[in-house]
């Protein structure tokens, strides 16, 4: 299980938060405060909002908010009562009012019973100085939530949806609630007109930087009377569909720092105001794909973190409980650790007597006894293990220096080439050799050098990468040429 879940998800749950937080049941309570949106000028804003102002499902504005927030708490209390609740103000831009406004309403609310807190819904460029210094207030009396709409990182597209914002103006909006210790949640859209996978991706990957709380991710909905119905009749663009969707989503959560917590995957519009894509009204169908992805990926929330986080997949997948397997570079020992947990057998090699010592300490606390440590370079390891010819599952190479040890000490370019070439006569027919390559300057000589080897004798391997970032470290995975 995720350690940020407790309901076998892969990611980080809001139900997971709340429950932690509260130590009990938190529901949110959808309410419309009556207010109205700075950027719905001339009859027009965004291009993809409906009348209500995305507030479709949200509370009648024609309703008191206490008439409102009663109707959604007496379905909740018939299949789970006790409950608490977060009030959330979702309709149009919740901000956009005099400070005095906001007080009448947002207190009103925190003084229902069982309330403990106020999500408001609202954006970048409608949070006034005032305004800003009485969230501060709140944020000191009540759990609080500043949800803010992005919808894209690209200001190509702001400006095509009619956005009426920049992404320079919403980082900065950012960066003051943040400052302000403020809980806040970023709106995303995937499958906006004309965006690429890759630029969706990037979305995630500058909100990871702003150090956000929480995220919620949607499909690009075409309702009935508005800009984008007319836009998408004209232009015809592509929508996603349900498995184009599922797929940069779970790649969306590789990606998303494992600290920030999950409040929505997908959502829908009114069934009677959508025109496309319809496949989004099956939104447990759709959140049980993305559940089922993850799972057939082997994958979680942050695992692009790291190219270790592949490399573990991979011998998860691989190791069977009878095998034999070398950790070629056993460092400070956690690899070794890892593989002596799946295999019989564990070969660890490093010619540091420091990490030889580290690694023996790390598996004594936790009682492992299958490894036999040998303080030698890996590219002597015929030495020790000519009994293990072709009986070798996996052979594991993390290169580069030792941790919180002596930088100038590091593997090489030679004795890692020969430790390979010795390894390759190890194998099984199952056998693999994981080689994880760093960007230092000997360490692109190592995978340079590695790949040349393996290009020039046709061997068998797959390199990963998490990122587009030339300077990033990458995997690669050598095959046994029987495979």
């Amino acid at each position: 299980m995720f350690k940020y879940s407790l309901d076998n998800k892969m990611y980080h749950t809001l139900n997971y938060d709340l429950t932690k937080r509260f130590k009990t049941r938190v529901f949110k309570v959808s309410l419309n405060g009556g207010f109205s949106c700075p950027n719905f000028k001339n009859g027009h804003g965004c291009i993809f909002c409906s009348s209500k102002g995305s507030g479709d499902f949200a509370g009648n504005k024609e309703d008191d908010l206490l008439t409102q927030f009663n109707k959604v708490k007496e379905k909740l209390n018939n299949k789970w009562p006790d409950t608490k609740y977060i009030a959330y103000f979702q309709a149009n831009t919740n901000t956009y009012a005099p400070v005095s406004i906001l007080k009448s309403k947002f207190e009103k609310v925190l003084s229902f019973p069982n309330v403990v807190g106020l999500s408001i819904g609202t954006r970048p460029d409608a949070i006034s100085d005032a305004c800003l210094e009485y969230l501060k207030d709140l944020n000191k009396r009540t759990f609080l939530i500043v949800e803010l709409g992005l919808q894209s990182m690209h200001d190509k597209t702001l400006n095509l949806i009619n956005r009426g914002h920049n992404l320079e103006c919403f980082d900065k909006c950012v960066k003051r609630l943040k400052e302000s210790n403020i809980n806040v949640v970023i709106h995303v859209i995937n499958g906006l007109p004309f965006e690429t996978k890759e630029m969706m991706i990037d979305t995630i990957r500058h909100l990871n930087k702003l150090k956000i709380d929480g995220i919620k991710i949607h499909m690009l909905h075409v309702l009935r009377n508005t800009e984008l119905e007319n836009y998408y009749k004209k232009t015809k663009f592509h929508l996603l569909t349900k498995e184009e969707y599922v797929n940069i989503v779970c790649d969306q959560i590789e990606e998303l720092n494992d600290n920030i917590v999950i409040h929505r995957l997908t959502g829908d519009g009114a069934k009677d105001d959508l025109i496309a894509p319809l496949w989004t009204l099956k939104k447990v169908s759709v959140l049980n794909d993305i559940d089922k992805e993850l799972k057939k990926r082997g994958t979680y929330q942050g695992f692009n973190k790291t190219i270790l986080n592949r490399s573990k997949l991979i011998c998860e997948r691989m190791i069977k409980p009878g095998d034999i397997v070398i950790d070629a570079t056993c460092g400070n020992g956690n690899d070794t650790l890892m593989l002596a947990r799946l295999a019989k057998k564990v070969f660890a090699f490093d010619i540091q007597k420091r990490a030889t010592d580290n690694t023996k300490s790390l598996l004594e606390e936790n009682n492992v006894k299958n490894v036999e440590l040998i303080n030698d370079s890996h590219e002597n390891l015929e030495k020790y293990l000519n009994l293990y010819l072709k009986k070798i599952s996996v052979i594991m190479f993390n290169l580069g220096y030792l941790p919180g040890g002596n930088k100038n000490i590091m593997t090489n370019h030679k004795s890692t080439l020969k430790a390979i070439k010795y390894g390759l006569n190890y194998l099984n027919k199952k056998g693999i050799i994981l080689v994880t390559c760093y960007p230092h300057e000997e360490g692109k000589k190592e995978a340079k050098e590695i790949i040349n080897y393996l290009d020039k004798n046709k061997l068998n391997y797959q390199i990963y990468k998490n990122t587009d970032n030339k300077n990033a470290p990458f995997l690669i995975e050598i095959k046994n040429n029987f495979s």
